[in-house]
């Protein structure tokens, strides 16, 4: 699953020092201060390393770093707060997509494939930035010449006469009646370029993603598109030859060398589910391919060059995150060469009552903030009360204690479930003050919790 974070960090990810780092992951991820010191040494190494000179740096390799933890202690949302602090193109993948039946997964070099993709968009919309006042104003021109066509000199008129200057006034005031909304309602006909693509497949190679890559480049003529004229009104068609201006702005070929290199330099991969793959060959079934899929994604942590259609790109510099319960398996069970390739290794441990109360409160969209404001949409004023908060954390811990430890994501089910009438009958209520106290969320979640196999179901 990718994610991509375009939000960017209050201060320059360059100037934070690892405390720095520590501390805005602390506005997010509660506890786990081992895993934050390991990702925010890992990130300021990296910053420091852009500082060297070119031969020495280029020798200096990422340290990778495998997070060991039940589900839902925080392995992956310290990861993607990570990326999103640095500004990086993070990607995050499962290492079960490569462990199918007949070894019938992903091919392994699709985790770069897709990280440039994002890179790629991350580029592009920086660029768009740049270019989306000249656009607007490129756009804004184009329209005024549909609904105010120039016109041509007659062969006795001079280029500075009072007809042109006469039509110029016209096409400010158009302008202005534009710019101010006015002309919402007329109607204009532009020629659209055609999204068409070609109705046949072509299966070939070893995988779907080597299926290639330079097709459009052989035939052009295909993929390129007809126009037609469309009518459409004049805010859509603003939009409309605002996006094309930006698409002949934007040097596409520029995009594609940034993108290549700030994956290189700065790229962050997230393996999910790592312990899935841990196991030695002597299984039976599916599992024996287990040891193959870390052989094969082996040489991509270690640095390889991988094909992909902005060119090859090397992962010798980008930073792997792995992660895993490894409740059934052990790291030792991942072969010598894979281990050698995550030198730092940190446990993150267990979250309890107290955590969980402050899971629900501190971080900058903790759970209780999250659904007090979908219920102010409702023009529901919900407050929770410290003992209430308490008290949802202690059913969290008691469900999670009897059933299957699924960490902070039990705070989920047990908030869905305690809301469930208040978010059911909300656009029905009379009285939009709710208060959520000790008694009430002790009403609506002592029975589940009492019946434990109804809770292994409903919780």
């Amino acid at each position: 699953m990718a994610i991509y974070l375009p939000q960017t960090a209050g201060t320059s990810a360059g100037a934070l020092t690892p405390r720095q780092i520590v501390a805005e992951l602390d506005k997010y991820v509660v506890g786990q201060t081992a895993a934050k010191r390991a990702v925010a040494i890992a990130l300021r190494n990296r910053m420091r390393r852009q500082k060297l000179a070119p031969e020495l740096a280029e020798e200096i390799a990422p340290k990778n770093i495998l997070m060991i933890g039940p589900t839902g202690v925080g392995k992956t949302e310290i990861a993607r707060r990570l990326a999103r602090l640095a500004q990086s193109p993070f990607l995050k993948v499962e290492a079960s997509k490569f462990t199918e039946v007949g070894y019938v997964g992903r091919d392994v070099e699709s985790m770069v494939r897709d990280l440039v993709e994002l890179g790629v968009d991350m580029v592009r919309e920086e660029r768009l930035e740049e270019v989306r006042v000249k656009a607007a104003q490129n756009a804004e021109d184009r329209l005024l010449d549909i609904l105010l066509p120039p016109r041509s000199l007659a062969p006795d008129e001079e280029p500075g006469g009072v007809a042109r200057e006469a039509q110029q006034q016209t096409r400010e005031r158009f302008r202005e009646q534009l710019r101010a909304g006015r002309l919402e309602n007329r109607v204009v006909e532009i020629e659209v370029r055609e999204k068409s693509f070609p109705s046949f497949e072509i299966i070939a190679g070893s995988s779907v993603e080597e299926v290639d890559i330079n097709l459009k480049d052989m035939l052009p003529g295909l993929f390129q598109g007809k126009t037609k004229r469309r009518k459409l009104k004049v805010p859509e068609a603003l939009q409309y030859l605002t996006q094309e201006e930006e698409q002949k702005l934007i040097d596409m070929d520029s995009v594609a060398r940034a993108a290549v290199e700030r994956v290189e330099q700065a790229g962050i991969i997230f393996i999910d589910e790592i312990d899935k793959i841990a196991g030695r060959e002597g299984a039976h079934g599916p599992d024996v391919s287990r040891e193959g899929v870390q052989r094969d994604i082996l040489p991509i942590v270690e640095g390889t060059t991988v094909n992909t259609k902005y060119g090859m790109v090397r992962t010798d510099h980008v930073l792997f995150i792995a992660a895993g319960a490894f409740h059934v398996s052990k790291p030792s069970d991942l072969i010598p060469e894979l281990q050698g390739r995550f030198p730092i290794r940190v446990e993150l441990e267990p979250l309890g009552r107290d955590e969980f109360v402050r899971i629900l409160t501190e971080p900058r969209s903790a759970l209780i903030k999250q659904y007090m404001a979908l219920m102010d949409t409702e023009g529901i004023d919900l407050t929770f009360t410290d003992d209430a908060i308490r008290r949802i954390a202690d059913f969290a811990t008691t469900v999670n204690e009897r059933t299957e430890n699924i960490g902070a994501r039990r705070l989920h089910t047990v908030l869905e479930k305690l809301l469930d009438e208040i978010s059911f009958e909300g656009p029905d209520l009379e009285d939009k003050t709710v208060t959520i106290d000790e008694a009430y969320v002790t009403k609506m979640l002592a029975d589940i919790v009492k019946n434990e196999d109804l809770s292994r179901y409903i919780l």
